[in-house]
């Protein structure tokens, strides 16, 4: 088959959102899907029953959509939406008592959408009549904005969290919008994804659907740099006024990853903080009864120890680990379902894959669903009304939502596969071109330490009687994240080029328990990069990998590592080195990620040396090997002052290098045009120092020595959209 081209971004759909209906008879979800005329992702919007009877109903395209939420009778849909504001909310007039425009000029004839001063539209809630049809309603109208949101018991008011700024922030907020200077007093002065931050306090707001009346709790408001990186993510009891929510309220809020759970009454009064400031939680659920609430808890000063499940007392406020035992991270923040009022589904990171376990809500847990092969993962889920909706990613056959009964939790490998596909959102894709079989390989590092890799296959490779083929060894993110089976189309990208792409989950990744990934705490450029160089080792004895062809790269903290990889060998052809930090000590200061840096190195004055080892920068005279570094301009994660630095030093020692810059993006790249570029530049980069792909006299490339065809200079990529965003 073909090489995969640049316009595959163009046909590519991805799940983005999951919610099961109370009943179990329907799911909603969102896909991204790429719009080639705007060259931007939107997020569209379907329901399609559970059992799979039809096909999915489109229900809207949008520049935003998230935070799907079913009211108790399923007969809505409510949405976190990007869109113009509601025709409803735009037509006919408002006279006052002296019969002019009470709008005014504001929703007047120069037409402006709805968000503050004509700014593009904010995001809102907006609701589908899912038993009389028609378009979303618009529920909300915050000139800031609504975060996210979670329904009362009737179905009748919503709780949502947005930003309310008083008049002088206001008025901050309106000279920033004209481009005027930022001021700032706070210690976390900038956010990935939002730039700089200011001092507007987030609330929840209680909003009745029918008349848009709202309600500001006032003594429910956020706090703290995680409320910063998640929100409140609300949670109404099921029965009564009570709502649980997630903020940091204590001191120095700029300076800790501490989130507590608190209740609040719908009504008003005193929020009660629920836990006592161990905690990173996360992601709060009531059981059916509302007599307990979940919660996911990391340790917000050691992201290498797993998050746990907490469950507890809605009456006592007591509360208590029931995941102790797992040594095994939960999945999304930690976010769990109640299948009933005893038991919670949750999606397990386990060795190179993500699985289903259930955890009882007095304590215990249970990895189920061994029906489910290891060549393929878990990405999300919902449950609810004895369905689960699920979302499956393999690297052959593409990724798609299936639903099944909650009761076929129990089978195992040599049972019937229980699970329906509702969705087949990329037939083109998986039908036109060879998608990668994936083959777990385990090695030992240099100190016997087993270490565990994912290769994904080019065309024709048998691994039985293998041929030495170009590999490019590719990390992941994190360090706290993991490789697992999907289909990535970066993957296929490269395996239908004739390069074998290898993932290595080194000591640092998770799903492996705390001690393996604890290895890398406070320790950076040590164990992972011993793994990664055995790694490649491995292959090359095994045959699989010609070690004249050998390429690595990585995006985030794959781009740091593959720096660190540069200064220990020159084995690799040329290295890929994208939106990485290799400058710990500016990172401390320009990034948003300082109270990490800090828990793991401790202060950049007071152990320099811990700095200085952690930074590829101070190394720098021992890379020779030909470097491309990429960066987004608005990238506040990983800055691009980081790729500028280590460019400049490269570049002044006489080493072959590139810097790649791309204006507005964050910690991603984001259009789709921008990813096709991104794409391209990588394959340029590898193809001018790949000597199987050398150019004939007319410019064209040849095909290698492994029998494959060189790139055909069109080229496709998908930015790192692959993957679930893994912080560094």
């Amino acid at each position: 088959m073909d090489e995969l081209p640049a316009d595959a971004v163009y046909d590519r759909a991805r799940p983005t959102e999951l919610a099961v209906s109370p009943d179990g008879d329907r799911v909603a979800f969102a896909a991204g899907e790429a719009d080639p005329g705007e060259d931007e992702t939107l997020q569209s919007v379907f329901v399609v029953p559970a059992d799979g009877s039809r096909d999915p109903h489109r229900l809207t395209r949008a520049s935003g959509a998230w935070n799907i939420e079913w009211p108790s009778d399923g007969s809505k849909l409510g949405v976190v939406m990007v869109r113009d504001e509601d025709v409803d909310m735009r037509v006919g007039r408002d006279e006052d008592e002296n019969g002019d425009d009470a709008d005014g000029e504001e929703n007047g004839e120069d037409g402006e959408e709805n968000g503050a001063n004509g700014d593009e539209p904010k995001p809102q809630v907006w609701v589908y009549d899912l038993e009389r049809g028609g378009d979303a309603r618009q529920v909300t109208d915050r000139e800031e904005g609504v975060r996210d949101f979670d329904w009362g018991p009737e179905g009748e008011r919503v709780v949502v969290s947005a930003r309310d700024p008083t008049e002088s922030e206001r008025e901050y907020l309106e000279q920033r919008r004209e481009d005027g200077p930022v001021e700032t007093e706070r210690l976390q002065h900038k956010m990935d994804g939002q730039g700089w931050l200011d001092t507007v306090t987030t609330y929840l707001f209680v909003v009745d659907v029918a008349t848009r009346e709202e309600r500001r709790l006032d003594d429910a408001s956020g706090g703290g740099i995680f409320e910063a990186l998640v929100g409140l993510q609300p949670a109404w009891h099921p029965d009564d006024d009570r709502i649980a929510f997630c903020a940091y309220r204590g001191e120095d809020p700029d300076d800790t990853y501490v989130h507590d759970v608190y209740l609040v009454s719908a009504d008003g009064g005193d929020a009660e903080r629920l836990t006592d400031g161990e905690y990173t939680a996360t992601a709060p659920a009531w059981s059916p009864e509302g007599d307990r609430l979940a919660f996911g808890a990391s340790d917000p000063t050691n992201w290498y120890a797993p998050t746990d499940l907490c469950v507890a007392d809605a009456e006592t406020g007591e509360y208590g680990v029931v995941t102790g035992e797992l040594d095994r991270t939960l999945g999304l923040l930690g976010s769990a379902a109640w299948l009933n009022g005893d038991r919670l589904l949750a999606s397990v990171a386990d060795e190179g894959w993500t699985r289903f376990a259930t955890v009882d809500a007095d304590g215990g847990h249970e990895r189920v669903f061994d029906r489910q092969p290891r060549d393929e993962t878990l990405r999300q889920f919902d449950a609810d009304g004895g369905t689960v909706a699920l979302v499956r990613s393999d690297p052959a056959e593409g990724v798609d939502v299936h639903a099944m009964d909650a009761g076929a939790l129990d089978a195992g490998p040599d049972d019937a596969d229980p699970r329906r596909r509702l969705t087949e959102l990329n037939p083109d894709l998986v039908a036109d071109y060879d998608h990668p079989e994936a083959t777990r390989l385990t090695f030992e590092s240099d100190d016997g330490t087993e270490i565990e890799g994912i290769a994904y296959h080019p065309p024709g490779f048998d691994p039985h009687d293998p041929e030495p083929r170009p590999v490019l060894l590719w990390i992941h993110g994190g360090p706290m994240a993991y490789d697992r089976p999907q289909f990535a189309l970066t993957t296929t990208f490269w395996t239908t080029r004739g390069y074998l792409v290898y993932n290595v989950n080194y000591r640092g990744s998770t799903s492996y328990g705390r001690a393996f990934c604890e290895a890398l705490r406070g320790a950076w450029n040590t164990v992972e990069v011993e793994d990664l160089l055995a790694g490649t080792d491995d292959l090359v004895d095994r045959g699989w990998a010609d070690p004249d062809r050998l390429f690595v790269g990585g995006f985030s903290q794959g781009g740091v590592n593959t720096a660190y990889v540069l200064t220990r060998t020159d084995r690799f052809a040329a290295g890929l080195a994208e939106h990485g930090v290799y400058d710990m000590r500016s990172a401390f200061g320009t990034d948003d990620s300082h109270r990490w840096i800090e828990n793991d190195f401790g202060l950049p004055w007071e152990n320099p040396e811990a700095y200085d080892a952690a930074s590829s920068i101070t190394d720098a005279d021992r890379i020779d090997t030909p470097l491309l570094l990429t960066a987004g301009g608005n990238d506040w994660r990983c800055p691009p002052t980081q790729s500028e630095q280590l460019y400049r030093t490269l570049r002044k020692r006489g080493v072959e290098s590139k810097l790649v810059v791309y204006p507005d993006e964050h910690h991603n790249v984001g259009d789709p045009d921008r990813e096709i570029h991104r794409l391209e530049t990588l394959d340029d980069w590898v193809a001018r120092f790949d000597p199987g792909r050398e150019a004939d006299e007319n410019g064209d490339e040849t095909t290698g020595a492994d029998g494959e065809d060189g790139a055909n200079g069109d080229d496709g990529g998908d930015g790192d959209g692959d993957d679930e965003i893994d912080d560094h």
